[in-house]
């Protein structure tokens, strides 16, 4: 039979409206001190233009310059930065290990990191903040406790991370995996991505898939003596990073993982999102949806990918449901046929469009 009409991916190809563009200029800022906490970032567009500040995924993920092509260059002047531990800042997982990487890498300090490189780089005035999944946490948070440096917020794939999110993309039917691979005995992400479930629960031994969170971040913590030790540590870091990089677009792609299966990627990346996870991303239970009055009076623009298994559509309902009950409604709020990723096509049509409409400054 001929398949070759079918779809083969649901990301983005030639649907961008802008060019990739090369940064103004790229700098490395000291945020804290011991450990030496230092954040790359890099400058796109107009130097002169309407500031947003670009706040990527994870926790643990990077900025990459593909990011600054959902922009009009001529309008907009865009901040690309690399949080705490992630991509070209340092110290990381990679570099340093865990127990000098984590240290102070938490919402809190996230948010002040914000503060100085606004700071550092000139900009006294409201900005546009722009973040997707955990990045629309991190621009959720950091707008309710700042608002007055709010223009607006371009929130993509909205994460709340409660426990009953996690639970949705990481525990699944694991805990009877063993004996029932493909029972339907929880909801969860594995229902429509069973070969990439199996690979990521079959790193943890069967006993210990009770909580299967828990038993990656064991290992994470571990502190290897020799080198079968840390290769065991880099599997499972792999396996995190492959789980939720697979499940990212609603096409998932087949045979080539990209950064996600990169060793120092993948060491950042996977033990990073377990550090946050384990202490509830570092915020007190549903302090997004309680403080939404602080946000009400700003623009709120939403896009969520209809197919999102990594941050399903109902996080995005409670979102709204929460601005509803203060009495207001997103200037936005675009439900995408793609997955999660800020790649998918739909969503890369859907964000700049929000970035072209916006109200200016």
């Amino acid at each position: 039979m001929d398949f070759s009409r079918l779809q083969t991916t649901s990301k983005v190809t030639s649907e961008w409206k802008y060019p990739q563009g090369q940064p103004n200029r790229t700098g490395m800022l000291q945020v804290d001190t011991a450990p030496d906490h230092t954040l790359y970032w890099e400058e796109y567009g107009n130097p002169d233009g309407e500031p947003v500040m670009f706040l990527h995924g994870g926790p643990g993920g990077a900025c990459a310059p593909v990011m600054s092509r959902f922009f009009d260059p001529r309008r907009y002047r865009v901040i690309l930065f690399d949080q705490r531990g992630c991509g070209k800042s340092t110290p990381t997982v990679a570099s340093h290990g865990p127990a000098v990487a984590l240290i102070r890498n938490d919402t809190d300090h996230l948010v002040a990191d914000i503060n100085t490189l606004r700071d550092a780089l000139g900009i006294t005035g409201r900005m546009h903040v722009f973040g997707g999944s955990w990045g629309s946490t991190l621009a959720l948070v950091y707008a309710i406790r700042h608002p007055e440096h709010v223009a607006s917020l371009i929130l993509r794939g909205i994460f709340l991370g409660t426990r009953e999110d996690l639970l949705y993309m990481y525990q699944g039917n694991a805990a009877v995996f063993a004996r029932t691979p493909y029972a339907l005995s929880e909801p969860g992400t594995y229902v429509s991505y069973p070969d990439e479930w199996k690979a990521f629960v079959e790193e943890i031994p069967a006993d210990q898939r009770g909580d299967m969170m828990a038993a990656y971040k064991a290992i994470f913590d571990g502190k290897p003596t020799d080198e079968a030790g840390r290769q065991a540590q880099l599997r499972a870091a792999v396996a995190w990073s492959i789980w939720e990089g697979s499940i990212s677009n609603m096409i998932p792609e087949t045979g080539d993982p990209g950064k996600f299966g990169e060793a120092d990627f993948a060491l950042c990346f996977a033990q990073i999102e377990a550090h946050f996870f384990a202490n509830n991303l570092f915020l007190a239970p549903d302090e997004i949806t309680r403080n939404v009055d602080k946000i009400a009076g700003l623009p709120i623009h939403v896009v969520h990918g209809r197919f999102d298994q990594v941050c399903p559509l109902t996080q995005a309902s409670r979102l709204v449901a929460a601005l509803d009950a203060v009495g207001v409604a997103p200037a936005t709020y675009v439900r995408t046929n793609a997955g999660h990723s800020a790649m998918e096509a739909e969503t890369v049509l859907a964000l700049t469009a929000i970035m072209d409409g916006l109200a200016r400054i």
